[in-house]
């Protein structure tokens, strides 16, 4: 019996005729809809090429990164020191940083902002100041989303720390290390690339979250789009406008995070074949 060189048989691709079939009727669903909308007559396209690059909607865009930024510093910051507590031996950090985590995610941001934009209302003085005049609609929406953001966060860093195996702890005690010095150098380096692609999903919803300050006046891109669109009646173009930027904004944050998971994943590898 002849004997079949499996090495020089020809690959041939599997004929998917279910999968295209959907791809094309999905591609033509969103050219119609793009098409239905961009040839919409209610729209006003000369307003929106006039509102795209206008100076209030990039000063609402600069707050809206400056929001993101800050907020997203005090989550990870917080929701770190939150983690660490998760874990701890303690039984009064445990549940009372299981109690802000409840609290804190149980609850609707929208309803954490509106509570600290008017906390006024609640203390009118935090020590010799006006509470007005230290929580600025800025510095409330900060205050805000930094501390929703740490809430989740916490339970990131929680899991990426869990994902650490046992005996690296042990490793590092064994090497006279102290537990806070054995975390920085030993464990949260290696529950890096547990802890990034979510954490890159938080920030993006972060970003977007920011939208919600706008009910406190919070000077976002949002804010700067109902403003104008208040003034003028254009509302649908200045979310038009809004959109984009928020679509561009997202759009390289998720490129920065595809190509951060995959230099991580790189270091991974080298770091476990075997030499």
């Amino acid at each position: 019996m002849e004997s079949i060189d499996v090495a020089r048989m020809p690959v041939v691709a599997q004929r998917r005729p279910g999968l295209w079939t959907a791809s094309a009727v999905a591609a033509g669903v969103f050219v119609l809809l793009a098409v239905s909308v961009w040839r919409n007559p209610n729209i006003d396209h000369a307003a929106i090429a006039q509102y795209q690059f206008a100076p209030a909607i990039l000063a609402g865009l600069r707050t809206t990164l400056l929001l993101a930024l800050a907020a997203e510093l005090i989550g990870v910051a917080l929701g770190t020191v939150l983690a660490v507590a998760l874990l701890s031996d303690s039984l009064v950090l445990r549940w009372g940083s299981r109690l802000y985590v409840w609290l804190l995610r149980g609850t609707p941001l929208l309803v954490q902002i509106i509570v600290w934009g008017n906390l006024a209302l609640l203390f009118p003085h935090l020590g010799p100041f006006s509470t007005n005049a230290v929580l600025t609609p800025f510095v409330a929406s900060v205050v805000a989303l930094g501390l929703n953001e740490a809430a989740y966060m916490a339970e990131v860093v929680r899991a990426g720390l869990l994902s650490v195996d046992r005996g690296q702890y042990e490793a590092s005690m064994a090497l006279g290390m102290r537990r806070g010095l054995a975390l920085r150098r030993v464990i949260l380096p290696q529950a890096l690339r547990v802890i990034v692609p979510p954490a890159g999903n938080q920030f993006i919803s972060l970003l977007k979250a920011t939208s919600l300050v706008s009910v406190i006046s919070g000077g976002d891109l949002l804010t700067a789009a109902e403003n104008i669109s208040s003034a003028n009646l254009h509302t649908i173009e200045l979310m038009l406008v809004a959109t984009f930027w928020y679509l561009l904004v997202t759009s390289v944050c998720s490129a920065g995070q595809h190509l951060l998971e995959r230099r991580l994943g790189r270091a991974h590898r080298m770091t476990h074949e075997p030499s």
